[in-house]
């Protein structure tokens, strides 16, 4: 029997070559964010443009999100056996036409279907792009490819919302959609010298266990939609949330029954490192991606700020998490992953327990005592995180190591928006006695999205004010616990 020749990596090409790939990747990254936070702020204008109403327009966000959501593990599968470049390719190319097809679209109808489609190759980015790194750069170079990875995420993440504002008021809300599907063009061409790599096994596709985990993941995914705008325990969210459940026992049976050709090798969950790192993006990423939507709207809805105003409030949040990931390679050089992680994770902690000092009149010095170590800890996180994920396991899985991580990031940004909705709301609605339950919660979502009611100011002011402490004192326990998960779990390198 023959053997295929290895497949080149770029350890041994020169600058030009690592610098293309580092920067296909990292464009293409940062375009998936922008996708999320920019689509938000273009959805008003495009509601009204194509006539459709809010509940049918909010489908533009909830097909994106949920095939988002459902598809990194089996994108990183694919990767993993038939090229993880080529997979990467796939991605930018359907994320940038897509996109290109909704800023043209004549219909909302034609705009959800393209943006499911879009989520496809999103998930297909997120999981090649890492896999592309972890598989193409080692040692210094790797620590700085995933330094500029964390970066693009971070930018694409703190800067969407205001970049989208912006030219949603200068073309209109097909310039949000405008603008991925240029970003898509460069990021395809550099990614064309990245090096291709796969598993050089090359086993069989796992369709059971690539059906039952997609299938459980667009169930969990519907839930997460349907309890944002019926509630946790109406039937039409318990219902999937079953199916959730019931797919991902059958994933595990599946997996474990077949481990030679499974999706993802799930005895890799049986090695404390590995877990600790898949489960670091929810005491991360939940409450970087809380504090982004809701903080905003508690500054302009209760505090009277203007958009421009608050984005520049939310500063010593965002900055730090466009700064810090390049450094934070080098940190974790010179001290250990664990060190990091283990840092970043309590300066989150330490930010999200100060959160009880946030008032509605609070100045830019006053929030940055809490969102300057709030967001320190987001940014040192970024700079490490992805690299991590995949550096805990066998390099021939780097692909389905970056889905599964990738997986745990999305669903726990969708779980902390869904439920800091909940929280926030009933906390809120709390403070309004007198009132009807349903328009006391009523009052109190709108008050959520930044929408208050001058006659019910002050007491919407107090109530949501004082959800925002419990919300922070929430936060700072998930992130100690984090923090003291993290520094258990992680092993120090060799010598170390």
């Amino acid at each position: 029997m023959t053997t295929s020749p290895p497949l080149p990596t770029t350890a041994d090409l020169g600058r030009g070559h690592y610098w293309a790939t580092v920067g296909a990747v990292g464009c293409a990254s940062a375009m998936l964010p922008f996708s999320v936070t920019g689509a938000a702020v273009a959805l008003p204008g495009m509601a009204a443009r194509l006539g459709a109403s809010t509940d049918a327009a909010q489908w533009m966000l909830n097909a994106f999100n949920i095939t988002f959501a459902a598809l990194p593990l089996a994108a990183g599968g694919l990767a993993d056996r038939l090229g993880r470049r080529r997979v990467l390719l796939a991605g930018i190319a359907l994320v940038g036409a897509l996109s290109l097809l909704v800023a043209l679209a004549p219909s909302m109808a034609v705009v959800d279907v393209a943006r499911a489609v879009q989520g496809c190759g999103a998930a297909a980015v997120l999981a090649a792009g890492a896999a592309v790194l972890a598989d193409s750069t080692s040692g210094r170079r790797r620590q700085l490819a995933f330094g500029v990875l964390g970066t693009s995420f971070g930018t694409g993440l703190a800067v969407g919302p205001p970049v989208a504002g912006a030219l949603v008021q200068a073309g209109g809300w097909r310039a949000v959609f405008l603008l991925v599907a240029a970003l898509a063009l460069p990021a395809y061409l550099c990614a064309t010298r990245a090096p291709e790599s796969r598993r050089p096994d090359r086993p069989p596709l796992d369709l059971a266990g690539l059906g039952c985990f997609t299938a459980g993941l667009v169930a969990l995914s519907l839930a997460l939609v349907r309890a944002t705008g019926s509630g946790w325990t109406a039937p039409g969210t318990l219902l999937p949330l079953v199916g959730a459940a019931l797919l991902m026992a059958a994933f595990a049976v599946v997996e474990l029954r077949r481990p030679e050709r499974a999706m993802f090798d799930l005895r890799l969950f049986r090695r404390p490192e590995f877990l600790a790192v898949v489960c670091q993006p929810f005491t991360v990423t939940l409450g970087f991606v809380v504090l982004l939507v809701y903080l905003p709207a508690y500054l302009q809805g209760v505090g009277g700020r203007s958009v421009l105003t608050s984005g520049l409030l939310l500063l010593p949040l965002t900055a730090p998490v466009l700064l810090l990931p390049l450094p934070a390679g080098r940190l974790a050089s010179a001290l250990s992953v664990r060190t990091v992680l283990t840092a970043a994770s309590a300066l989150i902690a330490l930010g999200a327990l100060l959160l009880v000092t946030v008032r509605d009149d609070a100045s830019w010095a006053a929030l940055a005592v809490p969102l300057l170590p709030f967001g320190a800890g987001v940014g040192l996180a970024f700079g490490v995180m992805d690299d991590a994920a995949v550096s805990t396991v066998p390099v021939e899985r780097a692909g389905a190591a970056a889905g599964v991580f990738n997986t745990m990031r999305i669903t726990g940004e969708s779980v902390a928006v869904s439920g800091a909705a909940a929280l926030l709301t009933a906390l809120t609605a709390a403070h309004l006695p007198g009132l009807p339950g349903a328009e006391a919660a009523r009052l109190a979502a709108h008050a959520v999205q930044g929408q208050v009611d001058p006659a019910r100011r002050e007491a919407l002011a107090a109530g949501f004010t004082g959800a925002l402490h419990a919300l922070g004192v929430v936060l700072a326990v998930l992130s100690t616990v984090g923090a003291v998960l993290t520094h258990r779990a992680l092993r120090e390198p060799a010598g170390g």
